[in-house]
């Protein structure tokens, strides 16, 4: 039984270390302050993802990036896709055309 338990506290950061270790070898770069922050830039386009326990979220001033990211992610890993961010740590989240309001 000890075995077991000691497994299942172990899979989190063997899954986080397989997850940083294939955004780094994509060219993302982690945050300087927030270790689960990943970042890529391309020219003027910017994606940003971030890993909360289970969750992974992710945005982009690239349509194009968004869609390359999620292709890539569910070839590497069995991933679900819940749609567009509305709630996310206790705050409503409403995106628009000219931008995001957190509440």
């Amino acid at each position: 039984m000890k075995k077991a338990l000691c497994g299942l506290k172990q899979a989190p950061r063997q899954w986080y270390e397989r997850f940083n270790n294939f955004l780094l070898s994509k060219g993302y770069a982690k945050g300087v302050v927030d270790k689960t922050l990943f970042i890529r830039k391309h020219a003027s386009d910017v994606i940003l993802v971030q890993v909360y326990v289970d969750d992974i979220i992710f945005g982009s001033n690239n349509n194009s990036m968004c869609e390359k990211f999620v292709a890539a992610m569910q070839g590497e890993f069995e991933m679900s896709m819940m749609g567009e961010l509305t709630y996310f740590l206790g705050m409503q989240v409403k995106q628009l055309k000219h931008g995001t309001f957190l509440s």
